[in-house]
């Protein structure tokens, strides 16, 4: 079996009118989620669906389109494709292996605050993609 999307995230201006949308489209989104500035929604599928209003948390390039110090080589985007391959170790190869291919690195691997290793690549049209592993 071929790798499989494991989260999709929207980058969203405003959290609780993204949620309020999000709930009037039927998804069953957790009571208090407003206060946050990261939200995952579950599908029934185990597929995550998550949107997210301060992605500099976990990416710290990213910024802004609105944001006045923002230099034009930082990228910015509205949505992540996340596949999530299990260890540090898988990240490290499949990111080698796309920017070898000469696929733009977004942001080279690096460890998050919450125990997870992360690398960006953009595809040929720019859409970013995550991808993920346990430390």
């Amino acid at each position: 079996m071929g790798l499989e999307l494991y989260m999709l995230g929207l980058v969203v201006q405003d959290m609780a009118k993204s949620l309020e949308f999000y709930r009037r489209l039927g998804l069953d989104i957790p009571e208090g989620s407003e206060n946050r500035s990261h939200v995952e929604i579950k599908m029934g599928s185990g597929f995550t669906f998550f949107l997210d209003s301060n992605p500099a948390v976990w990416d710290p390039r990213f910024s802004r389109k609105d944001d006045p110090a923002r230099r034009e080589a930082t990228g910015s985007y509205h949505s992540v494709l996340e596949f999530y391959l299990q260890t540090r170790t898988a990240v490290q190869a499949k990111y080698d292996e796309l920017i070898a291919f000469g696929y733009q690195s977004h942001a080279d691997p690096h460890e998050t605050s919450f125990g997870m290793y992360f690398a960006f690549v953009n595809d040929p049209d720019g859409n970013t993609i995550l991808l993920s592993g346990d430390l």
